[in-house]
């Protein structure tokens, strides 16, 4: 008899725990306010009770405020969406830089250690929320730092000084929609394959908008469409782009380019970079638009090659995949 009642103990403890265990594992909302009006205050608790590879939208509703959080969505999470009640008053907010000493080694932490928000996992969407790296012009500071494919990011802002947007793993697929993003130098850089739609982007400093390091058999990189460039007061001079490794690929098209943009539009980084790099542009208007001056490894397209450049071909790396927030 006892050995009968403590199994149905065993049991309903079993049982108690896995109800326990499952309680936030189902498509509801999760609620984020720093007041306390949700389930949790802080967003790194709520991506803590999301399940592994979810099949399922799981929606993190994040009320106004602003949160200080050095945040990773990890590699085994996917699915999920991040959304702000209100883009410019909804804040993810963090000020790590490259030259902070480690305690460990006495060095600085290293541009990618740097990140606000770190996106391991994939089919990932974050909507109306700012993410920024509040650090001081003191070495590169990313807000946002990606590594996982089919990441989706509609009216979203991103704040930074260097390197504000790191797409860190070639041949993933990202879409930025209506965003905005500012920065100083090299601020959009690395491998990704990234579409960029109806985008405004700041330049804060004399320097460099993007820094694309596309592998030599990515047949894209970054590709801006229907964007507008401005520069901050006092920004006399802008390159759109440095190849940060050969075959670094990045195409302006339909794109307001200001007058702050150089003649020549590209800059080379090594004298070798020349021969490789996939510098192009079509159809952009504004007064940095003209073409007269451009470098000569750099590429106007024609219509007939630019109208081959859609969307749909763009993202088929490994699957159809399309965005589900294309306008």
């Amino acid at each position: 008899m006892k050995k009968l009642i403590l199994c149905a103990i065993c049991a309903l403890c079993a049982t108690a725990t896995m109800q326990a265990k499952d309680k936030y594992d189902n498509p509801d909302t999760i609620v984020v306010s720093r007041d306390g009006t949700g389930q949790f205050r802080n967003i790194s608790e709520a991506i803590e009770v999301c399940r592994a590879f979810m099949e399922y939208h799981k929606v993190i509703y994040i009320k106004k405020g602003t949160y200080k959080e050095k945040l990773i969505i990890p590699q085994w999470l996917t699915n999920i969406e991040l959304c702000g009640e209100d883009r410019d008053n909804t804040i993810i907010t963090w000020d790590d830089h490259a030259n902070i000493l480690l305690p460990s080694t006495g060095k600085g932490m290293g541009t990618f250690r740097t990140y606000t928000l770190k996106i391991q996992g994939s089919s990932i969407t974050l909507k109306n929320l700012t993410v920024e790296n509040n650090a001081a012009r003191l070495g590169q500071a990313v807000a946002l730092h990606t590594e996982g494919d089919r990441l989706t990011f509609v009216n979203c802002r991103f704040l930074g000084h260097q390197d504000t947007i790191y797409t860190g793993n070639a041949k993933t697929r990202l879409f930025f929609s209506n965003c905005y993003i500012e920065g100083t130098t090299d601020f959009i850089f690395g491998p990704s394959t990234a579409w960029f739609e109806n985008c405004d982007i700041l330049c804060k400093a004399n320097s460099y908008i993007t820094a694309a390091s596309t592998p030599k058999d990515a047949t894209y990189g970054y590709i801006f469409n229907k964007c507008r460039i401005t520069a901050a007061p006092g920004v006399e001079k802008v390159f759109l782009g440095r190849p940060w490794r050969d075959y670094g690929y990045t195409l302006f098209m339909h794109c307001q380019l200001p007058r702050e943009i150089l003649p020549e539009g590209w800059h080379h980084w090594r004298e070798e970079a020349k021969q490789t790099a996939r510098y192009m542009e079509y159809d952009n208007y504004g007064e940095g638009a003209a073409t007269k001056g451009r470098v000569n490894w750099s590429r106007q397209l024609t219509k007939k090659e630019a109208q081959a450049i859609t969307l749909e071909r763009v993202f088929s790396i490994s699957d159809t995949w399309t965005p589900d927030y294309v306008r």
